[in-house]
């Protein structure tokens, strides 16, 4: 079928990646974003807008709080009826439901403590399996007051989700999809090196005054050979990740007795209860167990503030609170973790260091989430991810750019269509983002459903690209450029600049203010980076003008030679 193998690389790494490089581009712009989910929540809710704080009282504020906290009315409806046994009866009401379980979780970059509770399901199904209905809510750690929790947290409850199961909920479709996007990503990159036998020269040859085709291969194979180790390890770590829990759940399957056991074993042996005793007892000071986690971690020279609490089995009298080390500080995923008896306020067990896999398991997956506070790294991270997605769009770009020509003389249309994918994957994608930031600022607060507004707004300017892309791909027929790249770009110019405006305009937060008189990064940033955007957009937009005008007179000149020599003919 192939002259050689290079060749069979090739036709592999071109057809992968066109297949299922709408959903890696899609992956890798979302995860750029997702490394600052948090200030694009602060920017998208105003209230949530003041400095990062520790851990509150345990005892005077959070437990008050999450003794009021209801199971969620859509988690109840959705789960009660398959986790609970009908022959046993009727199932328990929502309000009725007993609080089993309490955690409470902050990071150095989240101002807004986030806290929950889980519900035990009484005569469950499957009395061995996880049996909770869960229930959460956030709170001003300064204040203890609720933060309404129907505004949409843009950063990360929407993009950072976006970037690992496309929202696509059904079946965990979407996290299917980009789990097979990531394994098209290796092997597209283990095909692009064989392909590109002088990578190192490649990787200093870029020509942007060359035709479109040309530059954007060089561009393609600049992008991809520097960013190449970014590129493997995130697609790599995104699989493991993803491995245990979803993609090869051989615990939860066939191995599923033998996991059981283990859990019991493992809780015997760490002295931290499997399962509730039935005996009720009440909860000692929570606090006097953070104030002696803190000496602990003091001693040990490693002082810091609680990133994690929780109280497992409450109520009950194997009952046990465990208090995790916030991990900022550093690349693996969890800190150090102290767990007391819930009762007594006793000590059970300080975690020991753990193993070389385990240390080499919360390293790549700290790597991979990148929960530590090192801003040089995570703006590394944030280039990386656009390396990721330039090296992708001039995939698309030089796959139509080379065939064009060959289909506009078939009279197919199947460029047609993958030019305005890649349109829309590529421009309409940002679109969808910035336009959702404008939704956001433009949509009052008392607004009724307001988060699904924004949402459908995302959807709705992302299909809307795509259709305009569709309308404007005519000229790609005829091997031409489709002005939907430029006039898009325009649009995202556009909105970027408007978010700004509408930011300032809501909320009196311009940059003057949040860079030199009252300094709040997490809001000047995400108004800088649609600046930036912005003038990108418009710079791109020129050049992409210029290629279209620099194109007609070649096409032009090259028909009427054609229609000269056919009247000569006839």
């Amino acid at each position: 079928m192939f002259a050689n193998f290079r060749q069979s690389m090739a036709w592999l790494h071109t057809w992968y990646g066109l297949v299922l490089g709408f959903v890696l581009m899609v992956v890798f712009f979302f995860g750029s974003l997702s490394v600052f989910d948090r200030e694009i929540d602060r920017w998208a809710i105003p209230e949530t807008r003041f400095e990062p704080q520790p851990m509150p009282s345990f005892d005077k504020m959070l437990l008050p709080i999450l003794q009021k906290v209801e199971p969620h009315e859509v988690d109840y409806n959705a789960q009660m009826p398959i986790l609970h046994d009908h022959n046993q009866g009727p199932m328990t009401p929502r309000l009725e439901l007993p609080a089993e379980e309490y955690w409470a979780y902050t990071t150095h970059r989240d101002p807004v403590l986030i806290m929950g509770a889980g519900f035990g399901v009484p005569k469950p199904k499957d009395p061995e399996g996880h049996n909770h209905i869960h229930g959460d809510v956030t709170i001003d750690p300064r204040s203890g007051k609720l933060v309404s929790d129907e505004a949409l947290k843009i950063g990360s409850g929407w993009f950072y989700p976006m970037h690992y199961g496309l929202h696509l909920g059904w079946k965990n479709l979407g996290y299917w999809l980009v789990g097979l996007a990531s394994l098209t990503m290796l092997i597209a990159l283990v095909t692009g090196i064989v392909m590109h036998r002088k990578i190192f020269r490649e990787f200093f040859t870029f020509r942007p005054e060359k035709k479109i085709q040309r530059s954007s291969l060089d561009l393609h194979n600049m992008t991809g050979v520097l960013a190449l180790p970014f590129h493997f390890f995130f697609a790599f770590t995104g699989l493991v990740i993803f491995a245990g829990w979803l993609y090869f759940p051989v615990a939860e399957t066939l191995l599923k007795p033998l996991h059981h056991q283990h859990e019991v074993l493992e809780a015997d042996k760490t002295g931290l209860p499997h399962e509730r005793s039935g005996v009720p007892a009440t909860l000692a000071s929570v606090d006097a167990m953070v104030a002696e986690a803190k000496r602990r971690w003091a001693e040990r020279d490693m002082a810091g503030e609680v990133g994690y609490l929780a109280i497992s089995h409450l109520g009950d009298q194997n009952g046990y609170v465990s208090i995790y080390r916030a991990g900022s500080d550093r690349v693996a995923l969890v800190g150090e973790g102290i767990h007391f008896n819930a009762s007594t306020g006793e000590l059970i067990r300080e975690d020991p260091p753990r193993s070389t896999v385990g240390n080499i398991n919360e390293f790549l997956t700290g790597l991979h989430l990148q929960h530590f506070e090192h801003w040089l790294l995570r703006w590394l991270y944030v280039l990386g991810g656009l390396l990721g997605s330039v090296c992708i769009a001039t995939g698309f770009i030089f796959f139509v750019e080379k065939r064009k020509q060959r289909y506009a003389q078939k009279n197919s249309q199947f460029i047609r269509v993958v030019d305005a994918v890649a349109v829309t994957v590529v421009t309409g994608m940002l679109i969808a983002a910035v336009g959702m930031l404008v939704a956001n600022r433009l949509l009052p607060v008392e607004f009724e459903n307001r988060d699904s507004w924004e949402k459908n707004a995302f959807w709705g300017l992302w299909i809307l690209a795509f259709v305009h892309a569709m309308i404007r791909s005519g000229p790609v027929s005829k091997a031409l450029m489709n002005p939907a790249w430029r006039e898009q770009s325009i649009a995202i110019a556009v909105l970027a600049v408007l978010a700004v405006g509408l930011n300032w305009m809501t909320t009196g937060d311009h940059l003057i203010k949040t860079i030199f008189t009252q300094t709040y990064w997490p809001v000047a940033g995400v108004d800088l980076s649609l600046l930036v955007t912005s003038g990108i957009a418009l710079w791109v937009a020129r050049i992409l003008k210029l290629r279209e005008q620099a194109s007609l007179p070649i096409v032009t000149l090259k028909s009427k030679t054609i229609e000269s020599g056919e009247v000569a003919h006839v």
